[in-house]
């Protein structure tokens, strides 16, 4: 049954929250603007440079259930902020070292500390907000990475052509010390839930069918989606002809689509959660057939560049949400699932849309590859709908 929407005004606290998010989603996805930057320096080919994105996503993919169970007692605030530490030390070896092997051991480790983060930052923003607003609070809280899309990756762009990649990473650390700071004095000091929390009850979400099929369409879209804007920079230079000094801008488009379908889809799924799903999901699959075929032209692909941003991340707090809601008992876990289940899509897809550099389809490779992995996120939103539908049924009756 889809819930009403709740137009009070959010906590301040998930204001917090979304700032410490845009510093993860910057250092995510700043690299995909420093691809040859990072090549050229460290003597590797860009598809190899760009393993620097795959080795943060499964930093994601174990960091976020992994630390999230092991700090399941502990309050809120004494994991968002150790997290931040380590994410600000993991900054400071990836700018001194001088061998590819120790920046993705860097970038592991940071990921660690990110996951940590966001798997706790979902389930204080949607205890904050209540049921009613659970979706939009989560797209608040995520809109921070989307933010970053906007201004923090760009400039990261722009700060590594003028100096070298090293110093966005310098900038990241010191913002990151910065926020600690900030968490200890707005996030509330107590603990996660009201009951002792026990990790056997947390693995009970395990059994949630409708959990798994939301883990599914988060792995597919992320999959198509940010598994083709890896690769974005070679497409928007070797194949649209668009100048490497302009790619920081049409980052910036993508960031402001992605922050607006984030809002967007935190409202809308609060209404009509399922829907927004599979139309999300379709939506994006278009979108990343007409890139493939338009690439060779400049202006529709700058275009389609900002499109995708917009739609491809339009259901990501609703799924997010509704993981956390399947979970049951055990939120904590649902949410630190999720963020795995994008970050093995933008892991796997990242890495195949690397292989797809190859001919004959060359950069405009991960867009091909891209399209068939988001249509592939329609099969668990369909799903989800019609299991939902039954449910509700008997009910109505």
């Amino acid at each position: 049954m889809e819930r009403p929407s709740a137009s009070r005004r959010l906590p301040a606290v998930i204001y917090v929250l979304a700032l410490g998010t845009f510093l993860m989603g910057t250092t995510e996805f700043v690299v995909a603007g420093l691809l040859p930057e990072i090549a050229d320096d460290l003597r590797v080919s860009v598809a190899r440079a760009g393993l620097a994105i795959t080795v943060f996503a499964v930093g994601m993919i174990i960091g976020a259930p992994l630390m999230s169970m092991l700090t399941l007692r502990l309050p809120a605030h004494m994991t968002l902020m150790p997290a931040l530490g380590v994410f600000a030390a993991g900054h400071v070896i990836a700018a001194v070292g001088d061998g590819f092997g120790l920046l993705l051991a860097a970038r592991f480790l940071t990921a660690l500390a990110t996951g940590a983060f966001w798997a706790v930052a979902n389930v204080v923003a949607t205890r904050a907000a209540g049921p009613a607003a659970s979706s939009r609070a989560v797209g608040v809280v995520g809109s921070g990475a989307m933010l970053a899309n906007v201004v923090g990756v760009p400039l990261g762009a722009f700060a590594g052509q003028l100096m070298d990649w090293r110093g966005p990473f310098w900038i990241l650390a010191v913002l990151a010390v910065a926020a600690v700071a900030l968490i200890a004095r707005r996030v509330p000091h107590e603990p996660r839930g009201g009951q002792t929390v026990w990790i056997r009850s947390e693995l009970s979400a395990l059994r949630s069918g409708r959990l798994w099929l939301v883990l599914a369409a988060c792995a597919a879209t992320s999959a198509g989606v940010l598994g083709t804007y890896t690769y974005i920079a070679p497409l928007l230079t070797d194949r649209a002809g668009i100048a490497a000094g302009l790619v920081p801008l049409v980052l910036v488009g993508f960031g402001a689509g992605a922050l607006a379908g984030f809002l967007v889809g935190g409202r809308l799924g609060d209404v009509r959660p399922y829907a927004t799903t599979i139309k999300a999901a379709a939506s994006a699959a278009v979108v990343l057939a007409a890139l493939g075929l338009l690439s060779g032209f400049a202006a529709p692909t700058v275009a389609l560049v900002a499109l995708l941003g917009l739609v491809g991340f339009l259901g990501t707090p609703v799924l997010i949400a509704l993981g956390v809601r399947f979970a049951g008992r055990a939120p904590t876990l649902g949410s630190a699932l999720t963020v795995s289940a994008f970050n093995l899509g933008t892991a796997a897809g990242s890495w195949i849309a690397g292989l797809a550099l190859d001919p004959p389809f060359h950069t405009a490779g991960p867009a091909v590859i891209g399209t068939a992995m988001a249509a592939v996120a329609l099969i668990p939103t369909l799903t989800l709908a019609l299991v939902q539908g039954r449910r509700a049924q008997p009910a109505a009756g």
